[in-house]
């Protein structure tokens, strides 16, 4: 049995030129395969066109590339597209693509499956199986970029890491992700232009404040007291409001980047007058902005959708008390690509295979 080769994505920069000179090349070869790996998205060592015949054999020979496949495609009666997408090891995760009149948004998993168990949500009913590597966050965007420009002849304005997973329990690949799409040596693409989402872990978000990182950091909040959040959210018995106001208030005061609080509006829960003035207390302690989601439903019956005009009143609630608020309307519903929906049809498909 062949020993399995290393995957070359593994490695960074000063690696590959390392190891170019430990193979009597020149280390400019390191930096050349780089750019075609994070530079121009190359799926095969035969695409590197400036590299001589034989390195590109040798490196067919000694590493590979566990490029993303794309499993399946759907596309919403309103645009939204999604996609299955199959890993190398036969794990599937959902990644989307948002088109807006005026950008075009990826949104993209950072783990397979989630460990967080919220209530109202499609893929916390998931086992997590695994975090996802860098280059797997990586070609999602590459393969919903590519999607954008195909389908709605535009480029891909934005990035949201909303897709499948909580992206602060996978810290190290999500940020070496987020490097490898913003720099020059990558996709170029502007940090200010992605967001990353948390279910609320404290101490990791002080984190991001003390790497003093450039991308924009969204809340998933959803209920504004404890006994609420508890309840449909496990996390937060061990990250407390008042432990993610002092988190969230360090983050802001090392980046000066302004939060997003998610706010999905659940009918006869957090809906009501009472739970705004809860929100509105709660926004006082941190400049932020507010989305309220519309509730899409998982097929449990757990919850509703708030009625609209109670979602349109938490935000004109807040709104007339100086906080910006935005209603967000639901896209891809009918492919399960709202909000909430992302858990894999083909989930226990893969999951059979792998055990096989």
């Amino acid at each position: 049995m062949q020993p399995s080769k290393q995957d070359i994505r593994a490695l960074s920069l000063q690696e590959l030129e390392q190891l170019f000179v430990r193979e009597n090349d020149k280390p400019f070869r390191g930096r050349q395969v780089y750019e075609w790996l994070w530079q121009r998205s190359a799926a095969s060592f035969e695409e590197m066109s400036n590299l001589p015949v034989e390195t590109r054999n040798w490196l067919q020979e000694n590493f590979c590339i566990n490029r993303v496949k794309v499993e399946d495609k759907q596309i919403s009666a309103d645009r939204t597209i999604k996609s299955s997408f199959r890993l190398h090891d036969g794990h599937l995760i959902e990644g989307v693509l948002i088109p807006a009149d005026t950008r075009m948004t990826a949104c993209v998993s950072s783990q397979v499956g989630c460990s967080l168990t919220c209530n109202f949500c499609a893929t916390g009913k998931m086992e997590r199986l695994r975090n996802l590597n860098a280059d797997e966050i990586y070609d999602q965007v590459v393969h919903i970029r590519n999607w954008a420009q195909m389908h709605y002849n535009a480029p891909l304005s934005n990035i949201v890491f909303m897709g499948m997973g909580e992206p602060l329990l996978n810290y190290k690949n999500v940020l070496s992700s987020v490097e490898k799409i913003t720099s020059p040596e990558g996709l170029g693409m502007s940090a200010e232009r992605i967001t990353v989402s948390t279910a609320g872990i404290s101490k990791m978000i002080k984190k991001l404040g003390d790497d003093n990182v450039k991308f924009n950091l969204a809340l998933s909040l959803h209920a504004a007291n404890d006994k609420k959040r508890n309840a449909i959210m496990p996390i937060n018995e061990n990250n407390n409001l008042e432990s993610l106001a002092e988190a969230l208030l360090y983050f802001y005061n090392k980046t000066h980047k302004r939060i997003t609080f998610e706010y999905i509006a659940l009918k006869d829960f957090n809906d009501s007058i009472e739970d705004a003035k809860e929100l509105l207390k709660f926004c006082k302690n941190i400049p932020a902005k507010v989305n309220i989601i519309e509730y899409n439903p998982t097929g449990d019956g757990l919850f509703q959708k708030a009625e609209e005009k109670k979602t349109d009143n938490l935000a004109a609630y807040l709104i007339r008390n100086g906080v910006q608020a935005t209603v967000r309307r639901s896209r891809g519903k009918d492919i399960d690509a709202a909000c909430g929906q992302l858990a894999n049809k083909k989930h226990g498909e893969a999951l059979v295979n792998d055990n096989q």
